[in-house]
């Protein structure tokens, strides 16, 4: 098979020849440092580029791409921008302000010393009710953003075997309080229901003036598109469910809608920690792939995943524990535990392998080069 015909087999619950192979791209990607380990070791005299400012991710090389194995490329909105540039904006920290307003940073002298950014500033904090309409909401066209893009994958398409994947987008939820700030996105979902509301309506116009102008550019050409809102930690749902299915879902629901309406691309929702609660609500409202798969958050086993889920919904990710095994495990034992997974996911169809989430700054070399190894052999 070639890489899109394998990949397109998965997500029909076909087995392919072998499991797909993915390396992420602002979702399950590579961490800047763990990359460097991986030319260096490669012996790649070539620039590096960060293509999401917020985790450090490196934008990997096609040279990499295929040492790896990867099936997959991807293409998102202002790949060809220049990369984004760190600026001091506060003492000691370094960081940019997003479009929503919301103010990103790392601690340091210079940088890049830092692993990532964090939020240190929530442009909402303080914004009442009344004012909410009032704030400079950024548009979601943004006809810069997507020049390019229908050169770039129709090249993809008839010039290369990869299956085509989009950068992530539709982030509805997570954009509000990354404004109002954790605390008081609780309080207003719980007290204030019309705050959380008009956010909403707000980031979900945003999205889709986005995926109206992506979509039209290349969602004839795509095979899957990527949207994601964080809904669970490792404990299990980040909030009741209950208040996600009536303050939330409509809203995912719409976007999945939307999103059928212009591409008959897989969509692929990216969610970390214990999803399992949520999965039957996503593959409700029309989501065929769920990410990253962190199977040491509770009920998250893959053996228990797939049995109940999946013939319905495609795993994509659940390789390895980068929380544990990945950064301290020996490579005799990250091998095993790619195995292990392997085994559990790939019968069926239906799965394509990467790690949990990204690979982080602290994996070592020799486990990084293992757990490729242990997919290549029992993929």
């Amino acid at each position: 098979m070639t890489s899109r015909e394998r990949v397109l087999a998965a997500l029909q619950h076909r087995e392919p020849d072998k499991v797909p192979l993915d390396l992420g791209g602002h979702q399950t990607g590579i961490h800047v440092r763990a990359y460097k380990k991986l030319a260096e070791h490669l012996k790649l005299n070539e620039p590096i580029t960060v293509m999401d400012p917020v985790q450090q991710l490196a934008r990997p090389s096609e040279r990499v791409l295929q040492f790896l194995g990867i099936d997959t490329r991807y293409v998102w909105g202002g790949m060809f921008d220049p990369p984004a540039v760190l600026t001091e904006v506060k003492p000691g920290f370094w960081g940019f302000k997003d479009g929503f307003g919301v103010v990103w940073a790392m601690p340091g002298a210079r940088p890049g010393e830092g692993l990532y950014c964090d939020i240190v500033e929530h442009p909402l904090a303080d914004v009442p009710y009344d004012e909410l309409d009032g704030y400079p909401w950024p548009s979601g066209h943004a006809p810069a953003a997507v020049k390019g893009l229908r050169e770039y994958a129709l090249k993809i398409r008839n010039e290369t075997p990869y299956a085509l994947v989009s950068g992530i987008s539709g982030v509805v939820f997570e954009i509000c309080w990354y404004m109002r700030g954790l605390r008081q996105f609780y309080i207003d979902m719980m007290e204030d229901e019309r705050y959380l509301g008009a956010q909403l309506e707000h980031t979900f116009r945003y999205w889709t003036e986005y995926l109206d102008d992506f979509l039209h550019e290349v969602g004839d050409l795509l095979d899957v598109i990527c949207i994601g809102d964080d809904l669970a930690m490792q404990s299990g749902p980040i909030f009741p469910p209950e208040v996600y299915r009536s303050l939330v879902k409509p809203y995912h629901k719409r976007l999945c809608e939307f999103i059928r309406h212009r591409t008959s691309a897989k969509i692929h929702y990216h969610s970390c920690g214990s999803v399992i609660e949520y999965l039957d609500d996503l593959i409700e409202i029309g989501v065929d792939i769920i990410n990253p798969v962190q199977i040491a958050a509770r009920g998250m086993e893959p053996a228990r995943l797939k049995k109940r889920f999946g013939d319905r919904i495609v795993f994509w990710g659940g390789g390895i524990d980068t929380q544990h095994t990945f950064p301290r495990g020996t490579p005799s034992e990250v091998k095993a535990e790619v195995a292990r997974n392997l085994s559990a996911f790939k019968p069926g169809g239906g799965y394509v392998f990467t790690s949990v989430h990204n690979i982080q700054a602290d994996v070592p070399l020799p486990n990084l080069l293992a757990f490729w190894e242990s997919a290549w052999e029992h993929r």
